[in-house]
């Protein structure tokens, strides 16, 4: 999966272009800047919007040319983002560390989603938010929740 990945972000454009998901864009605007992590974020467009809103951004994604290219968005942008090269299972951020996770786009089977759910509830403070938004197989619309 990551060289499928690595492949697809090594393409002069960006897969899903610079601009920030809709969704992101519409609800990150309606909260006080905090500290945010996005994983699985690509090729940076909602870290690059988040942080360009005053958030302290952390990201992750387990492709390089993500990474590359999220990181040459944020210098078009003049704004700085940390952002790690790992899978979703092996990161390590502290607990209660986040006001804000953003999950946009996020799939993995079943028992990966289980543990990365966990690990989110744990890197999340108490009253955080965690902004997502999916694919459902069941209802093949596009599902979008905000829950503290």
């Amino acid at each position: 999966m990551k060289e499928f990945w690595d492949q697809r972000y090594s393409q002069e454009e960006y897969a899903y272009g610079k601009q920030p998901n809709k969704y992101v864009e519409a609800k990150l605007p309606m909260f006080k800047p905090g500290k945010i992590l996005f994983p699985a974020e690509g090729e940076g467009r909602n870290a690059v919007y988040a942080a360009k809103l005053g958030w302290e951004v952390s990201a992750f994604d387990f492709s390089k040319e993500g990474k590359q290219k999220a990181e040459a968005l944020a210098k078009e942008h003049q704004v700085s983002i940390d952002y790690q090269i790992h899978s979703i299972l092996d990161e390590n951020y502290s607990a209660e560390g986040f006001d804000f996770v953003g999950l946009i786009y996020v799939h993995f089977d079943s028992d990966t989603r289980a543990q990365m759910h966990q690990l989110i509830k744990k890197y999340l403070k108490s009253g955080g938010y965690l902004l997502m938004e999916v694919f459902s197989q069941y209802s093949g619309k596009n599902q979008a929740a905000i829950s503290p």
